[in-house]
């Protein structure tokens, strides 16, 4: 589990393909020291595992569905990724919950400077329309970001300063493809619809007239 609070910008160092998929090695200054064997670290907003380290890099494993699913086939030698160490229960958190499980792939549509703020616009999979609310949570390459707009097929949302300089956000462009991890909130209480499980004590219906009767709209 993640925050979604980009800690460093590392590098792709080396990318070897093998029967398994791709094994990468990334460069890291800042979260090298706190990695250990078996960690989990949030690459580009997908969940990867430790399974090597050396005095300045460590590897990961990317399986062909993770490839598939998102942009990680996309990354080159050199290319800079956002990377997040998984959350302590201790820790604060700063973002939202954010499982590194991406969801899909969307695509940067828009970029506006707004004085020091930006405006990233991206066009999402018709697929993942229901999870999206405006003003409610979305990770893109792995930053826990608000929408701030929505439309029935692309999102907005608005960048501080800070995540802008902090996160490979710096580099975007318009065509460039992100990853997306929907809201876990949103999945849940699409399984519960789905279902349509009667709740255990009164027995009432679980659908969309019972939540808001719950006060929730």
């Amino acid at each position: 589990m993640f925050t979604g609070l980009i800690k460093e910008i590392g590098t792709v160092k080396n990318i070897t393909t093998n029967k398994e998929g791709r094994l990468f090695e990334y460069e890291s200054h800042d979260l090298l020291a706190d990695m250990e064997i078996d960690d989990s670290v949030s690459i580009n907003g997908a969940c990867q595992t430790v399974i090597k380290k050396s005095e300045k890099t460590f590897f990961a494993q990317a399986v062909e569905s993770t490839l598939d699913k998102t942009n990680l086939s996309e990354l080159k030698s050199g290319d800079p990724v956002n990377m997040e160490l998984a959350l302590r229960l201790s820790d604060r958190l700063g973002g939202h919950l954010v499982q590194g499980h991406v969801n899909g792939t969307g695509t940067i549509t828009k970029i506006i400077n707004q004085g020091k703020n930006y405006l990233l616009s991206v066009q999402y999979p018709e697929s993942l329309s229901a999870y999206f609310i405006e003003e409610g949570s979305v990770a893109l390459e792995g930053i826990s970001l608000t929408i701030a707009n929505l439309s029935q097929n692309e999102l907005t949302v608005s960048v501080i300063p800070h995540t802008w300089d902090s996160t490979t956000l710096k580099w975007a462009k318009v065509g460039k493809k992100v990853n997306i991890e929907v809201d876990l909130v949103a999945k849940y209480i699409e399984r519960m619809l789905l279902m349509g499980r009667k709740k255990a004590n009164n027995k009432e219906d679980l659908d969309i007239n019972w939540i808001k009767s719950k006060g929730f709209n």
